[in-house]
């Protein structure tokens, strides 16, 4: 098991970002939260196996590439504090 924290740039916010990687990460064995920064970026913090979290994550680069200027990943240990996968205000 794996965490990623990911932070997707660019016009990534009011284009239905979070709840596309809401919708996405119901297909898959993944849990964790996606979130608007204060900066205009989007965070997403994912914990699963690392197969599951590379499809997941490039389904969303994939469906959301108009949007994304870059994305900057980085791999963490999984913590297993997570239930589920959500939307965090």
């Amino acid at each position: 098991m794996e965490q990623r924290e990911v932070y997707f740039s660019g016009m990534v916010q009011g284009v239905g970002f979070r709840y596309t990687a809401q919708r996405i990460a119901s297909r898959y064995q993944v849990t964790g939260y996606v979130r608007n920064l204060p900066d205009g970026r989007v965070h997403l913090v994912a914990e699963g196996d690392p197969r599951e979290l590379d499809q997941f994550i490039a389904e969303i680069c994939q469906q959301m590439e108009g949007y994304i200027k870059s994305v900057d990943t980085r791999r963490l240990p999984a913590t297993g504090q997570f239930a589920r996968f959500f939307i965090k205000h």
